[in-house]
C-alpha cells in the first residue's frame, strides 16, 4: 500500500493537486495540517474536497495556523481523523490538530494535555490494527524533526510520551518547516514532510517492510 503525506500546504493546494497527478498509484491521502495561513474555515474545507475529487480516501487534521472549528468542516467531509481513528483495509489511521501553545500565539494552539488525550481517544478507535499510522500536527519532543535553525527543540512532550507508550509504526508530522526530515523513536518511524507549499511530500509504502521516502 502506497500512502502519500502532505503537512503544512498554506493554501497551495494546486501544489499538492500537481503531485497528485504524478502519483495516482496512491491508496490514500494524509494531510497533517496547517492547510491554510489563518485562512476561513471554508477555505480548509474547500482545499481538502478538491483533494477528494481525486477519488483517494483523504485523512486530515488541522493545524496551528488553521481555525479550531476546521476539526468539524473536516468531520462533515468525511476527512478528519482529530481524537478520532479510521481503519484502511488493515491499517489504522488517527491523528492530533493543532500544536502546543507557541509564542506566536497563532489560531489553534492547544495545551500538552489536550493533546494527550486527543492522540489516546484516536489509538482507542484503531489500537488492534496490524499497522498504525499517527498524525500529530506538532512533532515529538527532542528528536530530529522538532528542531529550529538556532537548534532549539519545540516538539510537542505529549506526543513523545504517547510514542513511547504506544510505538505507532509511522508517524507523520510537520508544523517545524526547517526540521523536515526522517526519526525514530523505539520501534516507531516518523517523519516531518516539510512544507508541500514548497513542493515537499512524503510516500509511505507499506508491504513485507515499512518504507518511509521524502519527496520534493
Amino acid at each position: 500500500m502506497k500512502i502519500l503525506a502532505f503537512t503544512d500546504i498554506h493554501g497551495a493546494v494546486e501544489r499538492v493537486e500537481g503531485i497528485l497527478k504524478r502519483e495516482l498509484d496512491c491508496s490514500a491521502v494524509i494531510l497533517g495540517g496547517d492547510v491554510t495561513t489563518n485562512g476561513t474555515i471554508k477555505e480548509a474545507q474547500d482545499a481538502v474536497r478538491r483533494l477528494q475529487r481525486f477519488g483517494k480516501p483523504v485523512f486530515a487534521v488541522a493545524g496551528n495556523m488553521d481555525q479550531p472549528e476546521t476539526d468539524a468542516a473536516f468531520e462533515e467531509i468525511g476527512a478528519s481523523i482529530n481524537a478520532r481513528g479510521v481503519m484502511l483495509d488493515q491499517v489504522g489511521i488517527f491523528g492530533v490538530s493543532a500544536s502546543p501553545f507557541t509564542p506566536l500565539h497563532t489560531p489553534y494552539e492547544i495545551s500538552e494535555e489536550e493533546i494527550a488525550l486527543r492522540a489516546h481517544s484516536g489509538w482507542k478507535d484503531i489500537q488492534s490494527a496490524r499497522t498504525t499510522i499517527f498524525v500529530p500536527h506538532a512533532p515529538p519532543a527532542n528528536t530530529m524533526v522538532d528542531l529550529l535553525t538556532n537548534g532549539n527543540h519545540v516538539g510537542s512532550t505529549a506526543i513523545r510520551k504517547f510514542i513511547e507508550q504506544h510505538h505507532p509504526t509511522v508517524v507523520v508530522c510537520g508544523h517545524i518547516h526547517e526540521a523536515r526530515g526522517i526519526d525514530t523513536l523505539g520501534a516507531s518511524k516518523i517523519i516531518n514532510c516539510g512544507p508541500a507549499g514548497k513542493g515537499y511530500y512524503a510516500v509511505i509504502t507499506l508491504g513485507k517492510e515499512v518504507l518511509l521516502e521524502m519527496k520534493g
